[in-house]
């Protein structure tokens, strides 16, 4: 005989709107505690879930949250991630500039990119979308102009798009969609990472946003495949947002070491607050190390002569995270050493510290790894 909540799970394909929103609505929590009542019937559940996205507002927000929630399950990632079908159908409405419920679809977009079989973005061909005034015909690229477009909440006024950089730091591990990012098709054009690079700082941004942001960079540039020539043109748009977050609001910088910062850095007020989340802060050092060991000796003297030293020390000094501390040492022995060995082998080194590849992906444990869940 049926239990309540296997009775309750058989009313989401029901005929009634009522029934529908109210069996959506009660069946939230058991995503969290009991997720495997959505596994029975092959996934029966999972396939009315997908349709009840398109339903009224309030039971396709009930239905998200839950896919949100059960799409850690590798079988339930697979069903979804690889549902073409259902992926353009959350396409079209993330994109859609009156969706009620954009920031739930950003937020199950960010967890279906943990499946490999989402790098598919990048030559999915879609025709244009009229609303965001783009020429991009790509599923990737439509939803980098969509995240530009909607950051600050103008293109759709119930979403600021703040877990898109979620499914860009994922996708970004893909060689083809990191190369995507740091060369630019056009040389007259910016390449596409400096999109991210006005949400490193500060922390009054939402945290989901400067996580996000700053693990895009810091993936693209480890991703990337050699050479690296194009890192040291991505200096001078990279390096300025990054140490910007690390700064203090009274550092103990000499005036010489004052000088060599960009001018943007050089007369922060009392006002400017240095980034204090441990993860954004480790994706930003990374970041650097990455740039000083992946772009060569020139890469490294830019970077040098931009004032980063000093910062990094400063960060050394403040802080106790031992983590933080030692990717602050390896920034500060590529930069200021006589003469740095071998730096591809160091960086290899680190590469193979921080992630396990999976057939020749990379699968980290940071929190911009994780599964975003809903209660």
């Amino acid at each position: 005989m049926p239990t309540e909540i296997e009775e309750l799970v058989e009313f989401l394909h029901h005929g009634n709107t009522q029934i529908r929103q109210i069996a959506t609505e009660n069946l939230v929590p058991y995503s969290k505690t009991q997720p495997a009542i959505f596994k029975t019937g092959q996934l029966s559940p999972v396939r009315d879930l997908k349709l009840l996205v398109k339903d009224y507002s309030p039971i396709a927000h009930s239905a998200l949250t839950i896919l949100i929630n059960i799409s850690a399950d590798p079988e339930i990632l697979k069903s979804l991630a690889e549902d073409d079908l259902f992926l353009e159908s959350i396409l079209n409405r993330i994109t859609n500039p009156k969706e009620a419920n954009a920031t739930l679809f950003a937020m199950l977009l960010s967890n279906l990119a943990k499946s490999d079989s989402f790098a598919r973005l990048l030559d999915l061909k879609r025709p244009s979308v009229r609303t965001l005034s783009s020429t991009a015909t790509n599923a990737f690229d439509q939803l980098l102009d969509l995240f530009n477009k909607g950051v600050g909440g103008s293109y759709n006024p119930t979403s600021k798009f703040e877990y898109l950089p979620y499914l860009f730091a994922d996708l970004a591990k893909f060689p083809p969609i990191s190369t995507h990012l740091i060369s630019p098709s056009d040389p007259n054009n910016l390449p596409l990472l400096t999109t991210f690079t006005p949400h490193t700082s500060p922390p009054t941004l939402p945290l989901p946003l400067r996580l996000g942001s700053t693990a895009v960079i810091r993936n693209a540039l480890l991703s990337v495949p050699s050479p690296l020539d194009n890192i040291p043109s991505l200096i001078p748009h990279l390096i300025s947002p990054l140490l910007l977050p690390l700064i203090g609001s009274d550092p103990a910088f000499s005036e010489s070491e004052t000088d060599l910062l960009p001018p943007e850095l050089q007369l922060l007020g009392p006002e400017h607050m240095p980034e204090t989340d441990l993860q954004v802060l480790n994706n930003i050092v990374e970041s650097l190390f990455l740039i000083c060991a992946r772009g060569g000796e020139g890469a490294r003297k830019s970077v040098r002569d931009m004032g980063t030293y000093p910062v990094v020390r400063e960060v050394h000094v403040g802080i106790e995270d031992e983590g933080i501390r030692e990717s602050v040492e390896r920034v500060v022995q590529l930069l200021m050493g006589d003469e740095v060995e071998k730096p591809e082998d160091e960086m290899a080194a680190e590469k193979g510290k921080q992630e396990r590849i999976t057939g020749g992906r990379e699968q980290e444990d940071d929190e911009d790894e994780k599964i975003v869940e809903i209660f």
